[in-house]
């Protein structure tokens, strides 16, 4: 993630290392969670030519399988903070009232108590009878690379990661890690550029695949300075090359990196991905761009419009003009603040909705937006992020759509619809809109 993240888990090294002997079935300890996707609804009308039912990934209740779990609940959705310290029982409710619900790492010493009293979640590297999940290990692939050599139980800056020196040993350090979980716990690991952008398919699914089941990639899109590059970035066109800053710093990309990950997961759709967005100045070059809050709400969106199951905010600020490790709790996170905060409690209001089928194929647009479409109580949502710095007028037709206008949630105001259709501007590529039609979704799911 950053040098930051491999510092704190230095600490760990002496304990890890004394655990490579222990040799592991990879297989059989994940068998009894693989789960294929749940079948898709059944409607009470035939759907038009093109438009499938499709549940969110690893199903709906996915994670009420884990003993002392997350919850499975439908107005449960994952809003995480990464590498948090919780040492007293204030800090909980300065996160809490911020939207967070879950803690992904926490620092040494932390109380996961605190977090259980709070009402929160948590996802410690080290094992916690009060957690919930389990955490393996953050980018195994950038650090240690896709391999089976030995690993030293070092980490980066440490030592020698891997022996001989010059191999691969990242598939070690994942089958090492798995037994640390009690036993039947959630187990959740985060990727990065290996998986998004370095590694093969064969080698990003091994990582994607066989020691986890909710897994993660970071790829800092707006903040990043290097993630522009023909050997990063560039990686997604079908000839790679340096990006534009159009190309590149916007927040559609996010959800390219869902999709990404994603498509390495099989039997598709089996377990829950989720994104990563940082919140302040993760990196120390003070050339690095500061991310804004539209900028955060918008790659939010489109993490979810992709497929996203969860939200990480990487909370830490190694740079600009102010340092921070509580990006939500201090001064530094005061102009985000109120959009996290607000982003957050609107996903938590629709999360009966994002934990809903997706409708694929029924919405097509005029423009350049990312669009999902969510069936929830006899009404349809669609879900819209322009993928163009310019602005646009938007007309989307749904194939089953009745009602005379669509609710703008969270912006006090409608659209009118004619025969299925409604048109709406979108001032550039940080403009997400959520629509609810009015008067039945005319599609019977």
């Amino acid at each position: 993630m950053t040098k930051f993240t491999f510092s704190l888990t230095v600490r760990a090294s002496i304990v890890l290392a004394a655990l490579l002997a222990i040799s592991v079935s990879v297989a059989s300890l994940l068998a009894p969670y693989a789960v294929a996707p749940s079948a898709a609804a059944p409607t009470a009308i035939p759907l038009p030519a093109g438009v499938t039912v499709r549940d969110v990934d690893g199903g709906a209740e996915y994670y009420g399988k884990f003993p002392n779990g997350l919850p499975s609940s439908a107005n449960y959705f994952p809003l995480g903070i990464w590498f948090e310290s919780v040492l007293n029982s204030t800090d909980v409710p300065l996160d809490k009232a911020a939207g967070i619900n879950t803690y992904v790492e926490l620092t040494a010493g932390s109380n996961v108590q605190f977090i259980k009293d709070g009402g929160l979640y948590a996802i410690p590297s080290w094992t916690s009878p009060l957690a919930s999940g389990f955490m393996l290990s953050d980018e195994a692939d950038m650090w240690a690379g896709p391999g089976s050599t030995t690993w030293t139980g070092n980490y980066p800056g440490a030592g020698t990661v891997c022996s001989p020196a010059d191999s691969k040993c990242g598939y070690t350090v994942q089958q090492t890690l798995v037994p640390h979980a009690l036993a039947g716990m959630m187990v959740y690991s985060n990727y990065g550029k290996g998986v998004t952008f370095w590694e093969s398919s064969a080698e990003a699914g091994q990582f994607v695949n066989s020691y986890q089941q909710v897994v993660s990639a970071d790829n800092y899109w707006f903040t990043d300075p290097s993630i522009c590059a023909p050997t990063e970035g560039g990686q997604m066109l079908p000839t790679p090359r340096a990006l534009t800053d159009a190309e590149c710093r916007k927040a559609s990309n996010y959800g390219w990196t869902v999709d990404r990950v994603r498509s390495f997961v099989s039997p598709k759709g089996n377990i829950p991905v989720w994104a990563f967005v940082e919140l302040g100045h993760p990196f120390t070059e003070a050339s690095a761009p500061t991310i804004t809050g539209p900028e955060i709400r918008a790659a939010v969106w489109s993490s979810i419009i992709h497929g996203a199951r969860g939200i990480t905010y990487f909370n830490h600020s190694f740079g600009g003009d102010c340092l921070s490790q509580h990006v939500l709790r201090d001064a530094c996170g005061a102009a985000i603040r109120p959009t996290v905060t607000a982003v957050n409690q609107q996903i938590a209001e629709l999360a009966p909705v994002l934990n809903s089928p997706f409708v694929d194929g029924v919405a097509t647009t005029s423009g350049s937006v990312d669009v999902a479409v969510k069936a929830y109580n006899k009404s349809l949502y669609i879900i819209a992020n322009s993928t163009q710095a310019a602005s646009q007028s938007v007309t989307v037709s749904l194939k089953c759509g009745g009602g005379s206008s669509a609710s703008v949630l969270g912006e006090n105001r409608s659209v009118s619809m004619t025969n299925g259709s409604f048109t709406d501007g979108f001032a550039d590529s940080n403009a997400v809109h959520i629509y609810k039609v009015e008067g039945g979704n005319g599609c019977g799911i």
